[in-house]
């Protein structure tokens, strides 16, 4: 596939790269819901020391008078002589007392970790000159490390573990997002430009146009100045919407009634120049049909992708899964760093504008099963129907 990515962003104001980042950071440091409720599931987990079972349940050993979380690193006990309890407070009130190995009765490490990484992203977050901190300066690596209890180092590498980005990078999606909310009602580009926290014209410009996906004073006039290549068409899952600015195809829209994917791309690009009906732009709508038709052939074409930091992860995994091929929603989580923000996945699955080119309908659910599609459930049957044949 010959595709080019772009990180852009529509005027249209999305949830900051940090919400859903830090929805997924805080999801990695509470506790799970709860899937191990038979012993047989239980066993299995202790016996693989899985520690995705932390903190669903704890296990008692009869002959040392100790519960143990299931990753516990200690010893397995013989089947005989364990029993499971729903909380550590069970496992007390029968009579045992927590193992000093794996320290059941606190945070495990994984969330710990996840905690000091979402503590250190509202830090940069708070950096934001109208935030309650009125800070103009985002936290350096050091400080951030030493208020974690770490080396540089070893928090650079935990924080990446954690969130997929560097601190550095989060704090440049953060002052990116500054800038996005805040340009359309600024007095003016400079305002805007200072108010985000960037410190230099030099660079505020040579990053504002990857950021903005347009001139900056274009963004901040709701794209106007920008112009909008569509067409509207019909294929075999109903109509369709193909739109592209300079740098690629921007939206893939399906759906049942013409008019009502022209509005949402009108919503999008408010005050862009939308042209239709030109003739060298029926190439692009011929290739998207073929990609719908055959979605395994892939589309030679470049996109312009725009979504936050946090979206942007997910559908590069997306992309990943081979035609033919699903992954679950879980999957997804686990692949960009955040195994528990399944529920973050899909509403960056669900916020996907590139029908089929970005494929989140072979996205399914953990049983197999098909789940929500943004353009209906039965067109998602019938992609992987193709696919699959």
């Amino acid at each position: 596939m010959a595709s080019v990515f772009h990180m852009a962003f529509a005027h249209k104001p999305a949830p900051t790269p940090d919400a859903q980042l830090l929805t997924a950071v805080d999801a990695n440091a509470a506790p799970a819901a709860a899937a191990y409720r038979d012993e047989a599931s239980r066993l299995g987990a202790v016996r693989a020391r899985d520690a995705r079972a932390d903190g669903q349940f704890v296990y008692s050993v009869r002959t040392t008078g100790v519960y143990c979380r299931p990753s516990c690193a200690a010893r397995p006990a013989l089947r005989e002589n364990l029993a499971f309890h729903d909380s550590c407070a069970a496992a007390e009130a029968a009579g045992f007392r927590p193992c000093k190995r794996c320290k059941p009765n606190e945070a495990s490490q994984a969330a710990r970790r996840a905690a000091l990484v979402a503590q250190a992203c509202r830090a940069i977050d708070a950096t934001d000159p109208t935030g309650p901190a009125g800070n103009s300066s985002a936290p350096d690596l050091a400080t951030l490390a030493e208020a974690a209890g770490m080396s540089r180092f070893h928090f650079h590498r935990v924080f990446k573990e954690v969130t997929g980005l560097t601190p550095r990078a989060y704090a440049q999606a953060r002052r990116a997002e500054r800038l996005r909310t805040g340009l359309p009602g600024s007095g003016s580009v400079t305002a805007a430009m200072v108010d985000a926290g960037y410190k230099s014209s030099g660079r505020f410009y040579a990053e504002s146009k990857e950021v903005l996906g347009m001139q900056p004073a274009d963004y901040r006039d709701g794209g106007a100045g920008s112009v909008i290549r569509f067409a509207l068409g019909a294929c075999s899952l109903g109509s369709i919407l193909v739109a592209a600015t300079s740098k690629g195809a921007c939206a893939i829209l399906l759906g049942d009634d013409p008019d009502a994917l022209l509005r949402d791309l009108q919503d999008r690009f408010p005050k862009a120049e939308l042209k239709g009906g030109e003739r060298d732009f029926e190439r692009w709508m011929a290739q998207v049909v073929g990609l719908v038709e055959a979605p395994a052939q892939g589309l030679a074409l470049p996109l312009d992708v725009r979504g936050t930091a946090f979206q942007q992860r997910v559908w590069e995994a997306l992309r990943a899964i081979p035609p033919g091929s699903t992954a679950s929603y879980a999957e997804i989580a686990r692949r960009v760093g955040a195994p528990k923000a399944v529920r973050a996945v899909a509403q960056a699955c669900a916020a996907n504008a590139l029908a089929v080119a970005i494929p989140c309908h072979r996205v399914v659910k953990s049983d197999g099963a098909l789940s929500g599609y943004r353009w209906g459930v039965e067109r998602k049957r019938k992609l992987l129907d193709r696919e699959a044949a």
